[in-house]
C-alpha cells in the first residue's frame, strides 16, 4: 500500500479522473490509470476509516459514554 498522504493521494487521483474524461488516453493506458485509482481510492479510504476511529476513541469514555475532551494531534493518523 501506498504510504502518501491523504491530500496527495487525492491531487493524484482528481489527476486521474481528468485524464479518463478527457477520454484520449490509450486503452493501455485507461486501464492501468484506472488501476492505479482503485488503489488511490483503497488507500484514501482507510486513512479516513482511521481518523474516524481515532476520533471515536477521543470522544468515548471507557464506559462508552460520551467525553468531552480537547484535541490534541500528535501526528499520527
Amino acid at each position: 500500500m501506498n504510504s502518501q498522504s491523504f491530500e496527495s493521494a487525492m491531487g493524484r487521483l482528481e489527476q486521474i479522473v481528468r485524464s479518463l474524461e478527457q477520454g484520449n488516453v490509450p486503452l493501455e493506458e485507461s486501464l492501468k490509470l484506472f488501476r492505479e485509482g482503485t488503489e488511490l481510492v483503497r488507500s484514501c479510504t482507510k486513512q479516513l476509516d482511521d481518523a474516524q476511529l481515532q476520533i471515536q476513541k477521543v470522544m468515548t469514555g471507557a464506559d462508552g459514554s460520551p467525553v468531552l475532551e480537547d484535541f490534541h494531534d500528535d501526528g499520527t493518523v
